[in-house]
């Protein structure tokens, strides 16, 4: 069984920054790829960043420049490093791994339970 759990969000003032971090835990082979969501009230989860295992990233247009996404591979951790954060950047902020159990088997999507991120004055 896999689990996703991401720390690190909180409530921060516009111009300030956080850093989110997902642990993957479990029966885990290959992890391809890994990454943050963010939900807001009546809107569609979207992705924010995400990264690859050999270190290819992709980012929403509107955090290109503030946010940065990495992995530790041998952590099976993801982290966001967010900073010049803006109110728009309020929302839920959901950790994403596309995983295989095994070597041979199926890739899986798996989800953490969500952080909140809360940028106001």
């Amino acid at each position: 069984q896999v689990q996703l759990v991401e720390s690190g969000g909180g409530s921060v003032q516009p111009g300030g920054s956080l850093r989110l971090t997902c642990v993957a835990s479990g029966t885990i082979a290959n992890i391809n790829p890994m990454g943050w969501y963010r939900q807001t009230p009546g809107n569609q989860r979207e992705l924010v960043a995400s990264a690859t295992g050999n270190g290819d990233t992709n980012y929403d247009n509107s955090v290109k420049g503030r946010f940065t996404v990495s992995r530790d591979i041998a952590k099976n951790t993801v982290y966001l490093q967010m900073t010049s954060l803006k109110p728009e950047d309020t929302g839920v902020y959901y950790c994403h791994a596309g995983i295989q159990t095994r070597s041979w088997g199926a890739w899986t999507s798996y989800w953490g339970p969500g952080t909140q991120v809360t940028v106001s004055s």
